[in-house]
């Protein structure tokens, strides 16, 4: 009898042991909180969108309550600059003027934001999109004045953003009522201001007020790089806030990784327990961070 049993097909027994591999992961995170920022590469990628979409809905299924807050700076430009209007940025951040804060509005709260519920659905999950604006999510401030040196004379000279908000304020109501019901929410980064105007926020800093408010058991930043990176292009896959602040001092991390690490730190000390940035390029990239031993990213903890 035994000589006429088939073998396994070795790919199915592979796949069997992926899962047993997940399951204590999957009993971990049950019942907990992830906040996922998601933007960059993986946003213009139907593909990628796909594999995003049906990792969220899978973290949905096994019992992780999943917040995503999404950004999307490059179509507001592609937008602005089909309409004409110039794009200006300050230290990163992109001067918002009344045009310029209702193109955003649109794009994010509108094109972007319903595509991503679209994704999601497609995956057979349930999803809402909202703004920060809606049921007074997330209340802001103006961003104060920024200095930058004047195209002409090169002196450096304050320049007001315009409606750029900071976050002041995150009212989860919304997002524990959504999360009863099953449903994921997909938040835009436009939030009201402590003056009834709306303010365009940046999606990183968003996510993470958000992330800090619902203290979630990990804030997902994805991204267009592997984490961060060593000098020898090694990546650092566990860092504390002290250890962060010595490699800005020493330029290990620079340029736009600087604001990215700086938005973990806020949320772990603001009381996430791990803040994780990722590769979103990479296939299932949160998949392998939340399910396997080994990781994908560089994971910020206090």
């Amino acid at each position: 009898m035994t000589g006429n049993a088939h073998a396994p097909d070795p790919a199915l027994l592979a796949k069997a042991e992926i899962l047993t591999e997940a399951l204590p992961y999957m009993q971990l995170h049950a019942g907990e909180t992830f906040v996922v920022k998601y933007g960059g590469h993986a946003m213009g990628d139907p593909e990628a969108a796909r594999d995003f979409a049906e990792d969220v809905v899978l973290m949905k299924m096994v019992g992780i309550n999943v917040v995503v807050v999404h950004g999307g700076g490059p179509q507001i430009g592609a937008m602005l600059k089909k309409l004409g209007v110039e794009s200006k940025f300050v230290g990163g951040l992109r001067v918002t003027d009344a045009e310029t804060a209702k193109v955003a509005e649109m794009v994010l709260a509108g094109s972007i934001n319903k595509e991503i519920v679209g994704w999601i659905a497609g995956a057979g999950g349930r999803a809402v999109g909202i703004s920060g604006k809606d049921a007074g999510l997330v209340l802001c401030e103006k961003v104060g004045n920024k200095r930058a040196p004047d195209p002409n004379s090169g002196i450096e000279r304050n320049v007001d953003l315009g409606f750029v908000g900071d976050p002041v304020k995150v009212d989860r109501r919304i997002l524990d009522s959504l999360a009863r019901e099953g449903i994921i929410p997909v938040v835009a980064p436009v939030g009201i201001g402590t003056d009834g105007h709306t303010y365009n926020v940046n999606a990183d800093t968003m996510a993470g007020a958000i992330a800090a408010e619902l203290k979630a058991k990990r804030f997902f930043l994805l991204t267009d790089v592997p984490g961060v990176l060593d000098k020898e292009k090694n990546l650092l896959s566990d860092l504390k806030p002290s250890d962060i602040g010595a490699l800005i001092d020493d330029d290990t991390i620079s340029g736009g990784m600087i604001p990215k690490v700086e938005t973990c730190v806020t949320a772990v000390e603001g009381g996430v327990d791990a803040a994780v940035i990722l590769d979103g390029r990479i296939p299932h990239v949160m998949l392998l961070e939340i399910f396997t031993k080994r990781g994908a990213g560089t994971l910020v903890r206090l």
